[in-house]
């Protein structure tokens, strides 16, 4: 997402939202005044309606924002695994950081459970707000979706209804097979519903990418993991294991050191010097040991009732106090 929220990107927002409306409105059948079926125009609204909502749910609510009255409940329900949240203060808010926050610089202040900042919500995704936000994009995901299958349909149906696969084979002597006929039944389409089609294209290609991303941030829920928390533990396995190397170097220098001051120890053959494997090669691998990762079940549970949402979390302060 990007760094800061601005006009464009509520613009382009919002034309995913009419583009949508636009298809579903297309595809409405029409309904006589006695109709005693919703008309699809109305679900559709709906559609939007749910989406808009969703959009107001993530930006506007509190991502789970760190104080100093709540500091130390969220110390408690999220403890440092020493490794890649240790105990130390916020330079900025003079706090305490529990494990597996943040401090934003353009929100100015501690979320717990950081996810990253989202330019187009204009609010950080953390502890309160990430099941809004995974919300959104499954929805958008289907809305979109929905809106490149509905405008598909009919242009279909508009394909057999003026007959142009008959006027195609019988006039203009076209052959009748699929091959054929879809360069020319394309070329009538861009003709004739240029505009359709381009919006077509553009649901599909902003569903691929909603769907992408929110099928990125699920893996994520799943291992009860952060986007922030990825970074950490590409930074902490790449420093452990420079750590390692150096120390397996070490050792292999000193073992070679003392191989040399040996006068008794016969020389190794040449064959087995040359397939023995390199002292960096036998170093331990580096495992990520994520304590936060409870089970599936449990992780997802934890999106959908956050813990400063619980009763246990109250319980806490109450103690604390």
């Amino acid at each position: 997402m990007f760094a800061d929220s601005g006009p464009a990107n509520n613009q382009i927002y919002h034309r995913v939202e009419n583009g949508s409306s636009v298809a579903s409105g297309m595809s409405r059948p029409d309904h006589g005044a006695g109709g005693g079926l919703l008309p699809l125009r109305y679900l559709s609204l709906l559609g939007i309606a749910i989406g808009v909502v969703l959009f107001l749910l993530t930006s506007y609510t509190d991502p789970g924002t760190v104080n100093a009255e709540n500091v130390s409940q969220y110390i408690a329900a999220y403890p440092y695994d020493n490794m890649i949240y240790t105990e130390r203060e916020c330079s900025t808010c003079k706090i305490l950081k529990p494990a597996r926050s943040k401090h934003c610089s353009i929100c100015d202040r501690c979320v717990a459970r950081f996810d990253h900042h989202c330019g187009w919500m204009n609010n950080c995704i953390g502890e309160k707000n990430t099941r809004y936000f995974m919300a959104f994009l499954l929805w958008h995901f289907f809305l979109c979706l929905y809106g490149t299958v509905a405008l598909g349909l009919i242009l279909a149906g508009r394909l057999k209804e003026l007959k142009v696969v008959y006027i195609l084979t019988v006039y203009y002597g076209i052959e009748n097979s699929f091959r054929s006929l879809t360069p020319h039944a394309v070329q009538w389409l861009l003709g004739a519903y240029n505009t359709q089609i381009l919006l077509m294209v553009f649901l599909s290609i902003v569903s691929l990418l909603v769907g992408g991303f929110f099928g990125y941030h699920a893996n994520l829920c799943r291992t009860n993991t952060t986007t922030n928390e990825t970074f950490k533990w590409q930074d902490y396995i790449s420093w452990q294991r420079k750590i390692k190397e150096a120390k397996a170097s070490a050792a292999a220098l000193k073992a070679s050191i003392n191989g040399m001051s040996s006068e008794s120890k016969p020389p190794e053959s040449k064959w087995k010097a040359f397939f023995r494997r390199s002292p960096l090669e036998e170093a331990e691998t580096v495992v990520k040991n994520n304590m936060y990762d409870k089970g599936i079940i449990h992780n997802i549970w934890e999106i959908i009732t956050p813990l400063s949402t619980r009763r246990s979390f109250s319980q806490t302060k109450s103690k604390a106090s």
